[in-house]
């Protein structure tokens, strides 16, 4: 298998001290509905993850929570033992409930738990990347993470994560966590439609750090998709390419985690991530969150 592509659409970026493709894979979507439950088909998800590192493909972003305990399984049995090059990024705070909710669990009990959870499912000593993930399913909440976040410096410290991130998180807890460890990422809901995070994005990759948004075509209302559709439409292009190649070019810090359960539809997204927007598409496009 290839181990690293740097052919791939957007580049590289450095994460902490892995480089990685900026364009990469969201595993949630290889769980049942709802990221509940397994796969339809079992060996389809497995072909798709091959399919992913055969790409060059070297960030992968996962949770034990999706399924719960379905993707990072999906992971270990299709690439096990890793490339070198493979860097894969999972999430806590959050567990699932019989009715596929995702109740919050981020006392230090719980982030340790699930720390060695995703150890175990992905057959790892080490992770590379942990996201605190804070907020709830309607999106980032203020308050404190300063207890949940700690727990993650701890077990940083203790030699079983390398590198921290958070996730649906406000621009006050990205400055809260970094007054008590470095991140080298944030993971929050950002697409054309939702420009919540503009200012932020901006002031991470003045830090060098990347800004990794999930949903990248989730939540536009008729008028937007038709705008979208349009543009899409003079470029001989489809909605979701346009709308992941318009985030390559928005900043260079943004990686993109598009998930898919489809060999096909990955190499879709690869290959339309790679479209150029010409500058007046460009512009179209930035009125619409705006």
């Amino acid at each position: 298998m290839e181990a690293f592509s740097t052919s791939l659409p957007g580049g590289t970026w450095t994460l902490g001290d892995s480089p990685v493709t900026r364009f990469g894979y969201g595993a949630m979507q290889l769980a049942g509905p709802w990221a509940m439950g397994p796969p339809a088909d079992r060996d389809a998800a497995l072909a798709v993850l091959r399919a992913v590192v055969d790409a060059g493909i070297a960030h992968i972003d996962t949770s034990d929570a999706y399924g719960p305990r379905v993707t990072n399984d999906l992971i270990r049995e299709a690439l096990h033992p890793y490339p070198d090059s493979l860097f894969i990024a999972t999430k806590v705070g959050a567990n699932r409930d019989a009715q596929g909710g995702w109740p919050t669990a981020r006392r230090p009990e719980d982030i340790r738990k699930q720390v060695h959870e995703n150890l175990r499912s992905l057959g790892v000593g080490v992770l590379d990347l942990v996201n605190m993930r804070m907020g709830d399913a309607n999106g980032p909440q203020p308050g404190p993470l300063a207890e949940a976040f700690g727990t993650l410096v701890e077990l940083q410290e203790e030699g079983l994560i390398r590198h921290l991130g958070v996730s649906n998180v406000t621009a006050e807890q990205v400055n809260e966590a970094q007054g008590i460890a470095p991140i080298v990422c944030v993971q929050n809901m950002y697409n054309l439609a939702h420009r919540y995070d503009d200012n932020l994005i901006d002031h991470l990759a003045a830090q060098g750090i990347a800004y990794v948004p999930f949903f990248p075509l989730g939540g536009f209302t008729p008028l937007q998709s038709e705008a979208l559709a349009g543009v899409a439409e003079r470029l001989g292009s489809t909605p979701m390419s346009v709308a992941l190649a318009w985030l390559l070019q928005r900043s260079p810090n943004i990686l993109l985690i598009p998930g898919t359960s489809s060999t096909a539809h990955l190499h879709e997204n690869i290959n339309g991530a790679a479209l150029s927007l010409p500058e007046e598409a460009v512009a179209e496009l930035d009125r619409i969150g705006r």
